[in-house]
């Protein structure tokens, strides 16, 4: 599976045939701060509708199927041969937003022989049961790293350690482009053995089962490309 980290919680994924875009936000100086996609892709999957960071497919290429994690069936529905399950979360509960939390979900999901869950934009701990269904579950975890709105680093640490993931590939943290006032990556990462970490150098990494690393989890950090 090739993996390229366009910003934020956006990723395109590429396997079996299909190109696969997570969780676009809106682009442009007045919104999220970062360019748009202008890629193709066949799949663009939101863990909602309505948060712009996470929910705007206006600038992927193509003819993709737009799919609202919140509005699948609680096992899952097949969309061009992927079967996505959603796990459905909340916006933190105690971040004053100057509105109610909105609901948003987890994604799970199998490309190219891999497991690969999107934390979505979770702002509280992984429900317990949620965490009962994806333990030893997970190829590749797609976190939450920039705290503040989204899951704290210690409980991410935690559902970290009860799902159990090959790879974890950090995501929504501060960049110099965006608007956002959240944590840097390195909050994250100095919580962690500095040989579990991998600096890529850019925004692409390619992954296979037979390339999952043996000492797990590992720690790939990508680049923003967008």
């Amino acid at each position: 599976m090739k993996i390229r980290f366009y910003a934020h919680a956006s990723f395109l994924l590429e396997a079996d045939g299909l190109a696969v875009t997570t969780d676009p936000y809106t682009p442009g100086p007045q919104n999220s701060g970062f360019d748009p996609i202008d890629e193709p892709a066949d799949i663009v999957i939101m863990s909602s509708a309505t948060d712009s960071f996470h929910s705007d497919p206006s600038h992927v290429r193509g003819d993709p199927t737009v799919v609202n994690a919140l509005e699948l069936p609680p096992e899952g529905a097949d969309v061009r041969g992927l079967h996505i399950r959603p796990f459905p979360a909340m916006e933190s509960m105690t971040f004053d937003f100057g509105r109610d939390p909105d609901a948003n979900a987890l994604y799970l999901f199998t490309l190219g022989g891999l497991r690969v869950l999107h934390m979505g934009d979770i702002g509280n701990p992984v429900p317990q049961e949620h965490l009962d269904a994806l333990r030893n579950k997970v190829d590749l975890l797609f976190a939450l790293t920039g705290a503040h709105a989204t899951i704290a680093l210690e409980d991410l640490d935690a559902a970290i350690d009860a799902i159990g993931p090959r790879v974890v590939i950090p995501m929504h943290y501060y960049s110099p482009r965006g608007v956002l006032d959240i944590e840097p990556v390195d909050a994250f990462l100095e919580r962690h053995p500095a040989d579990s970490i991998t600096r890529v150098g850019g925004p692409e990494l390619e992954l296979t089962p037979e390339s999952l690393p043996a000492e797990a989890p590992h720690i790939y950090v990508l680049e923003q490309s967008r």
